[in-house]
């Protein structure tokens, strides 16, 4: 198979989808690889790295579209990139299409099959494409709410942690999944007073027992939500449901009635954010203010640390992205129920009921 690595063209996009070790276990498995111009270079792989391995460099994106069979990338395609797409063509990335009708129509017309990393469960019925990126973001969102609840930045001037004599910042996580628990871990290392909300009972027992003495469960219901909002000095939205639209779990008027200077980070925001006033930003400019409350809202926060979030994905996605380049879609699929749920999309059909049930219109 003809194996395609453009380079990331989404705002403060970083990342690289393949690494050379990747490129060459590929190779060696008997297929080309091609990969566009410098595109991991910003992930600290230099072009001399894969031209080692036996990749093929080429100059334009419209030279990977135009001879890869499947293309291996990190975010959903862009706008400059949807008149590339072609019919029968394999993408293997995050699409996130639940948060996007641009993007699911352009999709859906090229005719592409849609393989996405955020929807592909293991055997115990995990999202282990999924994972990686969440420990990233969960991590990253506590550091970036903290920088935001400086006074200069339009925060409420406060330390994460307090001082002695001084009490600390109140942190509240919605969603005690992945990106929920390293959150709670870095908040509650650095000396915050956490309290961490789920539906799930089981996580919330078991969050109990690992985290440390300064971080409370409780269990998520509206009335709970709203009054620990009007509490918080930081709040981060990590709620998920794998391939469709995230719920709202606070509204403006709920937004209202927070304290001054108050942060939300919405780390659902790839999947239309959880937060009423929620809008998608970007590392060049991530935040914005709505009823004094600071909005962070960076859609692919791990793009940050592009080369541990690099190697942290394509040491997940390795193994699967052999697979499919080996068996084909169609064998592929039929590994098990998990590898069926990573198709999104097919032939111009939508083939998810999480991504229908967000766009019933377009749905068969």
């Amino acid at each position: 198979m003809i194996i395609g690595v453009p380079k990331e063209v989404k705002p403060d996009e970083y990342r690289v989808g393949l690494l050379p070790v990747g490129a060459q276990l590929l190779i060696k498995d008997g297929h080309k690889v091609i990969l566009e111009k410098n595109a991991g270079l910003e992930s600290g792989y230099p072009d001399a790295d894969y031209i080692r391995e036996g990749v093929r460099i080429v100059d334009t994106p419209r030279e990977i579209y135009g001879e890869a069979e499947l293309i291996i990338k990190v975010k959903e395609p862009q706008q400059s990139e949807f008149a590339l797409l072609r019919e029968e063509q394999i993408l293997f990335t995050y699409f996130h299409f639940a948060s996007s009708r641009e993007l699911t129509e352009a999709c859906l017309k090229s005719k592409i099959s849609a393989v996405a990393y955020e929807t592909l469960e293991d055997s115990n019925g995990q999202l282990p494409l999924l994972t990686p990126m969440s420990e990233v973001a969960g991590k990253m969102s506590v550091q970036e709410g903290a920088r935001c609840l400086e006074k200069h930045r339009k925060g409420r001037g406060i330390l994460l942690g307090g001082v002695a004599g001084v009490k600390p910042a109140n942190v509240l996580i919605l969603g005690g999944g992945v990106v929920g628990t390293n959150a709670a871990w870095i908040a509650a290392g650095m000396g915050a007073a956490v309290i961490v909300m789920d539906i799930s009972l089981e996580r919330l027992r078991y969050l109990e027992d690992v985290m440390p003495a300064n971080v409370t469960t409780v269990f998520s219901d509206p009335h709970a939500i709203a009054y620990h909002s009007r509490y918080a000095d930081l709040i981060i939205g990590s709620v998920l449901i794998p391939g469709g639209k995230a719920p709202r779990l606070i509204d403006r008027e709920l937004l209202r009635t927070m304290k001054r200077g108050a942060v939300l980070v919405d780390v659902a925001i790839d999947q239309g954010g959880c937060f009423e006033t929620s809008r998608p930003t970007t590392h060049g400019d991530p935040t914005y203010i709505i009823d004094d409350v600071v909005h962070y809202c960076v859609a692919n926060i791990p793009g940050a640390v592009s080369r541990t979030s690099a190697q942290a994905l394509c040491h997940a996605t390795l193994p699967y992205c052999r697979e499919l380049a080996q068996l084909g879609l169609d064998a592929f699929l039929r590994k098990s129920t998990g590898h069926r749920k990573s198709l999104n999309m097919h032939a111009g059909r939508i083939t998810l009921h999480n991504v229908a049930d967000a766009f019933p219109d377009l749905a068969p």
